[in-house]
């Protein structure tokens, strides 16, 4: 399992990496319209589509990403839809993890169908405009997940059970725990003050996320970062709840070792909007 992970993170790194750093935008763009298609495919099938439909739902979503790049949707501000798709996760994020397995399994497909189709558009166009805005700028977005998962994760391994006597959200992910999401906060407080300082003394050439919310002043910045590591969180559980709903371990196994896209970008999906909702209001 170990070797398949391994082989499978160097792989994509190898097809990530060189999109990513190419000058114009339009090759992540392409790369990120395959990955957010297969997660629309993943998505029909955790809500129990057949072959046809997850294939036409897929082919829907890259149809979306495309005509939004070739009407110039991408380059345009887009503050009314961050503000929207934001507070839309912060509400209904809350609502799905109050409701639980039970609450969303009387939602009507056809609706799980259209909300899960928007958001990973919303990701995707998301995703975009913040590699247009530049490569610090996306890793920096990229990173704050990704440290909020490690330090979660250790922090639950370490201190899991020590302080809360009630875990994070028991009947969604048994294994998550206040402590770790406590240690989450903290490792992306952390790493925002120190990415901050190397923007300042420009070690990194260019403003990320920190940089840019910290300019309007340290104590917004600490509380954008608190905010940001809970709602990676809440992408995390929200997703886990689906797959408890279908119940499914993962959301495909298109990726050996790591499960399926949604596994790999569950909290991304919230933080991706609402990273560009907080730069950009």
């Amino acid at each position: 399992m170990l070797k398949q992970r391994i082989i499978t993170a160097l792989v994509l790194l190898a097809i990530l990496l060189p999109s990513v750093f190419y000058p114009a935008p339009e090759a992540f763009g392409l790369i990120t319209v395959i990955l957010i298609s297969a997660g629309a495919w993943e998505w029909a099938k955790l809500n129990q589509c057949k072959p046809l439909t997850s294939l036409a739902l897929s082919a829907l979503c890259a149809g979306l990403c495309v005509a939004s790049w070739v009407t110039g949707l991408v380059y345009l501000p887009l503050r009314l839809l961050w503000l929207f798709t934001g507070s839309a996760w912060v509400v209904l994020g809350a609502w799905l993890l109050y409701v639980g397995v039970k609450g969303w399994s009387v939602v009507p497909r056809a609706l799980r169908l259209v909300g899960g189709v928007f958001a990973l558009w919303v990701a995707w166009l998301a995703v975009v405009q913040a590699r247009m805005m530049g490569v610090n700028f996306l890793f920096s977005v990229l990173v704050l997940v990704w440290i909020a998962d490690i330090f979660a994760y250790f922090s639950g391994r370490l201190f899991g059970g020590r302080f809360f006597e009630r875990k994070l959200a028991p009947s969604i992910s048994p294994g998550k725990t206040w402590e770790g999401v406590c240690g989450g906060m903290i490792g992306v407080v952390i790493c925002a003050l120190l990415w901050r300082s190397l923007d300042h003394v420009g070690l990194q050439g260019q403003s990320s996320i920190y940089t840019l919310l910290g300019d309007i002043g340290v104590p917004f910045l600490l509380l954008a970062m608190v905010f940001m590591s809970m709602m990676s969180v809440v992408g995390d559980l929200v997703e886990s709840l689906f797959k408890r709903s279908a119940g499914v371990k993962d959301s495909s196994a298109l990726l050996p070792g790591h499960g399926g896209v949604l596994d790999r970008v569950d909290a991304l999906l919230p933080i991706l909007p609402l990273a560009m909702m907080l730069v950009t209001l």
